[in-house]
């Protein structure tokens, strides 16, 4: 998209929301958001503060320190330029003078953490100038997560690609344990790792393998030293995300349970048919929704797993949100599925990405966690991603 039609796709949304101008601000990469808008490269180093202003009428101003006055001149718009800290206010007050309501990258209360990307003082200080200020949050993530053609095939490639990893996981742990070789969390972690560098894959941290007890900790990290043995009889939780070593690549993330025996416990069971009915209810409320184009926002489909769980008692164990926004990172700018760690009332948009990810997380004994990916297509289907497991896979 061409800058001139990009900045009118922005008006649409400000004379759409009945916002009068978006103020993207920006202070040493602080505003990720703002600079993923503006095409900036998150290396190039700017060290002076800069503003660029997008009116609901009119031409774009860009507001620049002396030092660095062609920061934004691949950008339309008209050129103002400060040196003193007096002139960026007065400067400030003229772009934003007729003005009532002005977006940024804001939350108010801090509600979204994803989205409060300019601090309270700049906030002080646009608020001085007679405006309030609003959040970007209502139309942002048109700019910041959503996927082209290029970016979807490699999620979708990323999403296969650990599905077949994990399956390997699988069989490497069986092979130690038929041999009656030791194996522990740290090293089927590391086997993960492996097969993510020799495949051209990097990731966000480190995958997660735990046993028993530890896979009732959603964030349970192995550690070389310390890590639990996998014995015949235990209950396995592996999570694993990665993507593409190339420039805008996109996350897969999924998470699949094991048994390291024949069949499971009646334990094991039951909480694995919850989770995993939370996660089939929550699907099926994203596809007749979308199907039917109607808004679909987070915290709705957050509440529809939620329900499940709750309804079978086990509400208090399900400690985190059902997803998260996935992009070229793990956990992306856009809409999150949660209405419990954060009321995320941000809609659910065309082409972008998700986690559905419900757990029952039981201290002392396990957990379960089941995760696939769901992307929405322009016409009103979707694609489940990373493949879904619909029972605990025995290894042995």
């Amino acid at each position: 998209m061409q800058w001139e039609q990009r900045i009118t796709d922005v008006q649409q949304h400000l004379a759409h929301e009945k916002i009068d101008g978006w103020l993207l601000f920006d202070f040493l990469g602080q505003n990720s958001l703002a600079r993923d808008f503006l095409q900036i490269d998150p290396n190039h180093l700017i060290t002076r503060r800069f503003f660029y202003w997008v009116p609901a009428k009119g031409e774009p101003v860009k507001l620049l320190h002396a030092i660095e006055p062609h920061v934004l001149d691949h950008l339309p718009g008209k050129k103002l330029v400060y040196l003193k800290w007096q002139e960026l206010q007065s400067s400030l007050k003229e772009i934003l003078k007729g003005s009532k309501t002005v977006a940024m990258e804001y939350s108010p209360n801090n509600a979204i953490p994803y989205l409060s990307k300019v601090d309270g003082g700049m906030v002080d200080l646009v608020r001085s100038c007679n405006v309030d200020v609003v959040s970007s949050g209502s139309f942002l993530q048109y700019y910041t997560c959503v996927l082209c053609d290029e970016q979807l095939k490699s999620h979708l490639e990323a999403a296969e690609f650990l599905d077949i990893t994990v399956a390997k996981a699988w069989e490497m742990i069986a092979v130690h344990l038929k041999g009656g070789r030791t194996i522990d969390e740290y090293a089927v972690r590391s086997f993960i790792a492996s097969e993510f560098e020799k495949n051209g894959y990097i990731t966000e941290g480190l995958p997660i393998c735990a046993v028993n007890a530890h896979s009732a900790d959603p964030h349970f990290e192995p550690l070389k030293t310390g890590s639990s043995e996998i014995k015949k009889g235990d209950f396995v939780l592996i999570d694993l995300w990665c993507k593409k070593k190339a420039p805008g690549s996109i996350y897969g993330d999924i998470t699949r349970v094991g048994f390291a025996g024949p069949v499971p416990t009646a334990r094991h069971q039951e909480i694995f048919s919850i989770v995993r009915d939370a996660q089939r209810q929550a699907t099926e409320f994203v596809e007749k929704r979308w199907k039917n184009k109607e808004t679909i926002r987070g915290f709705e489909v957050d509440q529809v797993c939620r329900n499940v769980i709750e309804k079978a008692g086990y509400g208090q164990y399900f400690t985190h949100r059902t997803g998260h926004n996935i992009y070229t990172k793990d956990h992306g700018p856009g809409a999150h599925i949660d209405s419990l760690e954060t009321n995320d009332l941000r809609p659910l948009i065309p082409k972008t990405c998700f986690s559905i990810e419900p757990g029952i997380y039981l201290p002392g004994e396990f957990g379960v966690r089941c995760e696939y990916d769901v992307y929405l297509n322009a016409d009103g289907t979707i694609l489940v991603t990373g493949g879904s497991q619909d029972a605990i896979t025995c290894f042995l």
